[in-house]
């Protein structure tokens, strides 16, 4: 998937910038993700900017030498897009990248090791642990399993340690659930994430930093009928968003600063989401952060881009001057 639009390569002074942006992958998620490059080269090319969609195959270091793009842009969606591992090859080509450095990455691709980092900077997380799939061979599923119903108690949720869209994602209300629970999310990953299911209201706030410091976009508010799984992300009509979220100002304040410490916390840079629930004492609880955030018509950044600035292509275009510098 090459999508070629303008001749020649290169940014000069007086001259359009020229961004390649990267998509696709071998991810679980590569649909997701060619949808979402394809939306970011449009908007960027409304405003006047060279742009080249790149898959991650053999040819994307050629293309990327062809091109010499004076920012990159990388919305491959899990696995290389969001462990640092294509933030470590654009450093040693020494190309000038939208998104966070490979360090932040590392932290925050893998779920456990973000919420280990959060809580112990004090940030509400729902009580979980970490299992690998090696240690049910070693030990035995049931023994494990009861051991995990007894301490953290149900409902659950069993996730994949990294990834996203929301594949492998169980909500457990039944003992019996939690086998098949963990089959799926092995399925996905060779970590699982056991945590206690919150309740509450789900949001997901978005966060920019164009230099001048990290600010939280409006709140998007989601609303499904059942869990908001990988059908009711991307098919339009089965979420309901409401940007800015049905919140007070104290609700506002409190999800909006918890994006943003979470930003901080692990050194992001330019753009994140974080998910969240807000339960009904008020309290904010982590759940998860992504450092490559879904551009797709139905992604929760763009809404919250929109409701902010009004001009997505405008946001995007600041975005990719600050990689620029």
């Amino acid at each position: 998937m090459t999508e070629a639009t303008t001749e020649g390569a290169g940014h000069h002074a007086d001259g359009p910038l020229t961004v390649a942006i990267l998509a696709g992958g071998l991810s679980h998620e590569r649909d997701v993700s060619i949808r979402s490059g394809r939306r970011v080269a449009a908007a960027l090319r409304d405003k006047g900017v060279r742009v080249q969609v790149l898959d991650v195959d053999a040819n994307l270091l050629p293309a990327l030498s062809e091109l010499r793009p004076d920012v990159v842009w990388p919305l491959v969606h899990g696995s290389t897009g969001e462990d640092g591992s294509l933030q470590d090859l654009l450093g040693l080509l020494d190309l000038p990248y939208v998104g966070t450095l490979a360090a932040g990455c590392r932290l925050a691709s893998r779920k456990p090791v973000a919420k280990s980092v959060l809580r112990a900077a004090g940030l509400p997380t729902p009580d979980y642990v970490a299992l690998p799939q090696s240690l049910f061979r070693e030990v035995g599923a049931q023994s494990v399993l009861a051991a995990v119903e007894a301490r953290l108690e149900l409902p659950l949720v069993v996730k994949p340690g990294s990834g996203g869209s929301a594949l492998g994602v169980t909500v457990v209300t039944h003992r019996e659930e939690l086998p098949e629970a963990m089959v799926s999310c092995f399925a996905y990953d060779d970590e699982a994430l056991v945590e206690r299911a919150v309740t509450g209201t789900e949001v997901a706030v978005s966060v920019v930093d164009l230099g001048d410091g990290p600010r939280a976009l409006p709140a998007v508010e989601i609303v499904t009928d059942g869990p908001y799984d990988y059908d009711a992300r991307y098919n339009a009509g089965r979420s309901e968003y409401f940007v800015p979220a049905r919140l007070d100002e104290e609700q506002t304040r409190t999800v909006g600063d918890l994006a943003v410490a979470v930003h901080r916390t692990l050194g992001l840079r330019h753009l994140s989401r974080t998910d969240m629930i807000l339960d009904d004492d008020g309290t904010a609880w982590f759940l998860d952060v992504n450092v490559a955030p879904g551009m797709t018509e139905t992604s929760l950044f763009p809404q919250a881009a929109q409701a902010d600035v009004g001009s997505i292509e405008d946001l995007y275009l600041a975005i990719v001057r600050a990689a620029a510098r």
